[in-house]
């Protein structure tokens, strides 16, 4: 029982764990701003009118290209601090502009998803990149 309580999971697999929290949350954010830039910046633009955002079609572009190289970055674990951070402000964006009039759960466009989304992010931007990143061999942090 003492063994069971006392995991050693974290000694063993620590260093796994950023690494595993920024390669899906990187993921997720790259095809986001895949789908994004494969719908064209008209159809991002459009999206941002329809919630009042102005100087919408100056805001797309910014938001395509944070989740598109914001993710890339956040994979390969380079400059993941300022990755993580840009990233943090765009699902807080999100959050408050389109999902959370909208209740909880996901399936009603609700908060839930982009909430996880925001605390990985925030998770990245204070921990950092982790030992298996481009930040740990560029700067040896």
């Amino acid at each position: 029982m003492k063994k069971l309580l006392n995991c050693s999971c974290s000694a063993k697999w620590g260093d796994a764990a950023p690494l595993v929290l920024r390669v899906v949350t990187g993921l997720i954010f790259t095809l986001h701003g895949w789908q994004k830039l494969q719908g064209g910046v008209e159809g991002v633009t459009g999206m941002l009118v329809q919630i009042g955002f102005p100087m919408a079609t100056v805001f797309a572009l910014i938001l395509i290209a944070v989740e598109l190289i914001g993710g890339i970055a956040l994979i390969l674990g380079a400059f993941t601090h300022w990755s993580a951070k840009l990233l943090v402000v765009v699902a807080f964006v999100a959050l408050v502009t389109v999902h959370l009039q909208n209740g909880f759960f996901a399936q009603n466009g609700g908060y839930e998803y982009i909430l996880l989304i925001l605390a990985a992010t925030i998770s990245l931007a204070i921990t950092g990149a982790g030992k298996w990143s481009v930040d740990r061999m560029l700067w040896n942090r």
